[in-house]
C-alpha cells in the first residue's frame, strides 16, 4: 500500500482501510502476515559482487585496447613492455574501484536514516521492537528526539512539531496535529503522539528518495569521449594494418613467390607490434592523473572531490541548480526591525519578546535571543535585573508562549509573543489595532516572511497591549549573490529550488537578484508525472522558470533530468536527503558544508566551506584540467594517425620499412611515460562552458596529424633522395636505410613532443600561459634520451651530431608551420571555413608576441 493512496482520506477511513483498532493494535499473526505481504521496513539494496565490478573496469574500446597490447607484449616475449602496460591496467580499475565505493555511499547513508526501533501497539500491548518489522496498520507512539520509523498519519495526542528539513527543505519544524502526515526519516522536536503507519519501506517518503539514488547517474561524457576516440583509433588502425598486411602478402606470395611461415610471423610481429605503438595506452592514466592533480588543487579550494569525473563535468556545466536552504540561505531564522503597533520603542518590543522566550526551546527562541538588538536590551534586563517568575512554553493550541516577569521595582507583569491572530484573540483589540496587525502580517506574508506579535499586560492578563509585529526570515548567505553573479560571468545560469513556499522563494530570488520567474512545483508537475520522462511542456517550463519552490524529491529530479533531456550539462547544489536524487543524477552533484550523509554520498564534489563561494573557483579550475586533457587527447590522436600512417603508406607506395619493431617499442614508450606530466601544465580557463565536442577536436586532431604525416613523410622523401645520390652522403652524414630509420626515429620521437606544444593551446604556442616547468623538463629529457641514443648508438644505429643537427632545423621549421596551423584550424573550425575574415586575422597575428 503506498502513501499516496490513504494521505488524503479522513483518518476513520485510513483505520478502516488499515483493519486496525487504534486501541489494540495488530495481532501478532497479522502483523507476521502483512510483513510477508510488505516486506521488512528498511530501504531495498542490491549488492554487486567485487569480481563484477573489478572485471567492468576492463571493458569498454580504450580498455580493450590496452588488454590487445599487453596480450601481444606477452606473446612476444617482451616482458618490460607487459608490465608497464598491465601496471596501468590495474592503476585505473584500482582508481574507478575507489570512485564507486565513495558514489555508491548515498543509499547507505539513506539506510542509516530510518529509525532503529520504535515503540509499537501489538495486541493491546506497548513493545519495542526493531523499525524493520513494522508493518501497515501497526500504531506506533513517537516523542521528543524520535526519529520517525515509517509514513504515518497521526491518531491521538495534542501535538508534535517535526523537523522535516532533511527530507523537504521546509527551514522550521511544522507543527503536527491529527490526521497529519509525519514521513520516516524526519525528526520529532517537541511533542508525543501515537500514529498509525501507512506506508513502510521502499512505500515511503524516503524510500522514494532511495529509489531514486539507486537509479539516478549519468553517463560521463569522458567516457563517453574516450569511446568515441578508441573506436575511432580501433578503426584507422585496423584498416591501415589490414592494407599493408594486403599488400604485402601480395608481394612476397604473387611477386616474389616465397611465402612461408616465418614471412607470415615476420609480418604479424611486425603488425602487432605497429597495434601496440598505435594505441594510446596512457591515455586512461593520462585522463585519471590529470583529474586527480585537479582534485587536489580544489581540496585546497575547500571542495573534496568524490567521484574524479565530476571535475570533466563541472567544466561543461551550463546551468546550475541551487537548493535554498542551507546553501543560498543561511538555514538560520533570523529577525528584523519590528513593526510598531501599540509601541514606540523597537528596544521595549525586542526586551518583551526575549522574556517571553528561553534559550533552546526552539529555533524562533532562538532567532529571538541572538537579534543583535536583543542582545542590547538583554542587557538592559540585566543590569535592571527582571527576573522570569513563571513560563509557559509554545503551545500549538493557543499559539503563543508567555511569561510572567517581575521588574526591578517589584511590580509583576505578563510578556508573551507568538502568532499574530492569536494575540490579537487574547488582546481583544480593537478594529483599528487589529487592521494594523493584518497589514503588517498582509506586507510580510508577499515577501515570504513570517510573522510574530508581541504583547504586555500590567494587569494580569485583564488587558493587553500589542506592542508589535516581529519580522522572521532565513537570510542569504553573505557571499551568494556574489557567487551567482560570479557563475553567471562565467556562462552559467543559476535556478534556484526550494521545498518552502513560493512567497518565500521569490523574496529570496529578489534578494540575490535571480530572475522573479519562480513555478510551484505542485501546481506545475502533473502529480503522476514519470521523473524520468516529463511531457515536453514540464520541460519547457522548466527551461523557463528562474526557481522552483514546494518541490519533493522527485520533483528535483524530474528537473534535473529535463534540462539533460534538453542537452544541458547540469550542476546540482544541495544539503538534504531530499536533495540526493537529483545529486546523484546531476552531471556534477555538489553536496555543500554540512550536508547530510546522503547528499554527501551522491555527489561528486563537496563542499567543505559553508556557502557556495567556492562554485566560481571550482568552475575554474576544472575548466583548466579540462584543457589539459583535450590538450593531450589531440596529440596522441595526431601522432598516432602519423605513426601509422607513415608506417603503412612508405611500406606500401616505397617498399621501405621506415621504423624497426624495437624502434616502435622504444618510441611509444618515450612518447607515452613522460607525456603524463601534461597533468602540471598551465592552461587558460575559457569564458564559457567546455565540452567534448567531437568534431571540432577531431578536426583539430586530424588536421594537425595530417601535417605531421606530410612532416615525416617530406623528411622521409629526403632521405631516399639523398640515398640515392651517393655524393650528397657525407654532406648530410646519411649513408643507409638503417640510418635513415634512426632519422625517422628521432624526427616522431622530438617531433611529437614539439607537437604537443602546438597541441596544448588554442594560440600561438609561444603565447602565454606557458608551459610549466615540470611538462619542460619531461620534455627536455626526452628529447636529451633520444638524441642521445641517436648520437651514440643505444639500441638504434648510431648517426652524426650533424644530422641530428639538420633534423632538429627541420623540426623547428616545421614547429612554426603547424602552430599557423593550429591558429587557422580553430579559427576555421569555429568560424566557418568560408570566412575571409578568420583567415586575414590569422595572417595578421605575430609570430613571436611582445610582452605587454
Amino acid at each position: 500500500m503506498s502513501l499516496t493512496d490513504i494521505e488524503a482520506p479522513p483518518l476513520a477511513d485510513v483505520l478502516s482501510t488499515l483493519s486496525v483498532d487504534p486501541a489494540q493494535g495488530l495481532s501478532a499473526e497479522e502483523a507476521a502476515s502483512r510483513l510477508a505481504q510488505h516486506g521488512p521496513n528498511a530501504l531495498p539494496g542490491k549488492t554487486v559482487p567485487f569480481l563484477t565490478k573489478l572485471l567492468g573496469r576492463f571493458t569498454g574500446p580504450i580498455a580493450y585496447m590496452i588488454e590487445a597490447a599487453a596480450l601481444v607484449s606477452l606473446l612476444l616475449g617482451r616482458w618490460e613492455d607487459f608490465i608497464i602496460i598491465f601496471g596501468l591496467l590495474i592503476f585505473n580499475a584500482a582508481l574507478e574501484l575507489w570512485q564507486d565505493r565513495k558514489a555508491n555511499a548515498a543509499l547507505a547513508a539513506l539506510k542509516e536514516g530510518l529509525a532503529p526501533q520504535a515503540r509499537v501497539l501489538r495486541d493491546g500491548s506497548w513493545t519495542t521492537r526493531e523499525a524493520r518489522e513494522l508493518v501497515p496498520g501497526d500504531i506506533v507512539r513517537i516523542r521528543l528526539g524520535d526519529i520517525v520509523p515509517a509514513d504515518l498519519r497521526l491518531t491521538a495526542g495534542d501535538f508534535a512539531s517535526i523537523d522535516q528539513a532533511s527530507l523537504t527543505g521546509e527551514s522550521l519544524p511544522v507543527s503536527k496535529g491529527l490526521g497529519d502526515l509525519a514521513y520516516s526519516g524526519s525528526i520529532v522536536r517537541q511533542g508525543e503522539v501515537e500514529a498509525v503507519v501507512i506506508a513502510t519501506g521502499s512505500d515511503t517518503f524516503l524510500g522514494r528518495a532511495a529509489r531514486l539514488v539507486a537509479g539516478a547517474g549519468a553517463e560521463s561524457h569522458a567516457q563517453k569521449a574516450m569511446f568515441q576516440i578508441g573506436n575511432i583509433l580501433i578503426a584507422t588502425a585496423t584498416v591501415l594494418a589490414l592494407a599493408m598486411v594486403a599488400v604485402q602478402v601480395y608481394r612476397d606470395i604473387v611477386v616474389s613467390s616465397t611465402w612461408g611461415l616465418a614471412d607470415a610471423l615476420d609480418i604479424l610481429q611486425f603488425v602487432l607490434i605497429l597495434l601496440v605503438a598505435s594505441i594510446p595506452v596512457a591515455m586512461p592514466a593520462v585522463f585519471s592523473i590529470t583529474l586527480a592533480l585537479g582534485a587536489l588543487a580544489l581540496s585546497k579550494d575547500k571542495a573534496i572531490v568524490s567521484r574524479l569525473s565530476s571535475i570533466d563535468e563541472l567544466a561543461g556545466v551550463n546551468i546550475l541548480c541551487s537548493d535554498k536552504t542551507g546553501t543560498l540561505t543561511k538555514n538560520q531564522l533570523t529577525l528584523d526591525i519590528p513593526l510598531p503597533v501599540q509601541g514606540t520603542d523597537p528596544a521595549e518590543t525586542l526586551l518583551i519578546a526575549a522574556l517571553a522566550s528561553r534559550p533552546g526551546s526552539d529555533a524562533i527562541d532562538d532567532a529571538v535571543l541572538s537579534a543583535s538588538l536583543v542582545t542590547e536590551a538583554r542587557a538592559t534586563e540585566t543590569r535592571n535585573r527582571h527576573r522570569v517568575v513563571t513560563f509557559t512554553p509554545f503551545d500549538p493550541v493557543s499559539k503563543r508562549a508567555q511569561a510572567e516577569v517581575k521588574d526591578p521595582e517589584g511590580r509583576v507583569f505578563l510578556a508573551t509573543k507568538g502568532a499574530p491572530q492569536a494575540i490579537v484573540d487574547l488582546a481583544q483589540a480593537g478594529s483599528e489595532v487589529a487592521q494594523a496587525v493584518n497589514r503588517h502580517v498582509a506586507e510580510l506574508g508577499k515577501k515570504g516572511y513570517r510573522a510574530l506579535a508581541v504583547a504586555r499586560s500590567d494587569d494580569g492578563g485583564t488587558a493587553w497591549r500589542i506592542l508589535g509585529v516581529l519580522p522572521l526570515f532565513d537570510p542569504p548567505r553573505d557571499d551568494s549573490r556574489r557567487t551567482i553573479e560570479a557563475v553567471r560571468a562565467r556562462g552559467v545560469s543559476v535556478k534556484m529550488i526550494t521545498g518552502d513556499d513560493t512567497a518565500i522563494a521569490r523574496e529570496t530570488a529578489r534578494q540575490l537578484g535571480l530572475g522573479m520567474n519562480i513555478a510551484t512545483a505542485a501546481e506545475s508537475f502533473p502529480r503522476d508525472m514519470d521523473p524520468d520522462n516529463p511531457p515536453a511542456a514540464v520541460i519547457d517550463l522548466i527551461e523557463r522558470a528562474d526557481g522552483f519552490a514546494r518541490v519533493f524529491p522527485e520533483h528535483k529530479y524530474a528537473i534535473v533530468k529535463a534540462l539533460q533531456k534538453r542537452g544541458h550539462v547540469v550542476a546540482m547544489t544541495g544539503d538534504g536527503v531530499n536533495d540526493a536524487p537529483a545529486l546523484k543524477q546531476a552531471d556534477c552533484g555538489v553536496a555543500v558544508s554540512g550536508a547530510t550523509d546522503a547528499a554527501r554520498g551522491a555527489a561528486g564534489v563537496i563542499l567543505t566551506a559553508p556557502g557556495l563561494s567556492v562554485i566560481a573557483k571550482a568552475i575554474e579550475e576544472s575548466r583548466r584540467i579540462f584543457m589539459r586533457i583535450t590538450s593531450y587527447t589531440i596529440y596522441r590522436v595526431a601522432l598516432t594517425m602519423d605513426i601509422m600512417a607513415l608506417v603503412v603508406l612508405s611500406t606500401i607506395f616505397l617498399g621501405f620499412q621506415p621504423l624497426t619493431a624495437v624502434m616502435i617499442v622504444v618510441m611509444s614508450l618515450l612518447d607515452d611515460i613522460p607525456i603524463m606530466t601534461i597533468a602540471y601544465d598551465r592552461t587558460s580557463a575559457g569564458p564559457e562552458p567546455t565540452r567534448w565536442r567531437m568534431p571540432h577536436l577531431m578536426g583539430v586532431a586530424g588536421g594537425l596529424g595530417l601535417a605531421s604525416l606530410i612532416q615525416s613523410f617530406g623528411l622521409l622523401l629526403i632521405g631516399m633522395e639523398v640515398l640515392s645520390d651517393p655524393t650528397r652522403h657525407a654532406a648530410f652524414g646519411l649513408t643507409d636505410a638503417a640510418h635513415l630509420q634512426t632519422v625517422m626515429f628521432l624526427q616522431l620521437v622530438a617531433g611529437g613532443h614539439l607537437l604537443l606544444l602546438v597541441a596544448r593551446t588554442k594560440g600561438w604556442f609561444l603565447s602565454p600561459p606557458h608551459p610549466a616547468p615540470t611538462l619542460l623538463v619531461a620534455i627536455g629529457a626526452t628529447q636529451a634520451v633520444a638524441v642521445l641514443m641517436c648520437g651514440f648508438g643505444w639500441v638504434v644505429p648510431a648517426i652524426p651530431w650533424s644530422l641530428i643537427g639538420w633534423v632538429w632545423l627541420y623540426m623547428l621549421v616545421w614547429l612554426v608551420i603547424l602552430g599557423g596551423l593550429r591558429l587557422g584550424l580553430e579559427k576555421a573550425l569555429v568560424g566557418g571555413l568560408g570566412s575571409w575574415r578568420h583567415y586575414r586575422d590569422w595572417l595578421r597575428t605575430p609570430l613571436f608576441p611582445t610582452r605587454p
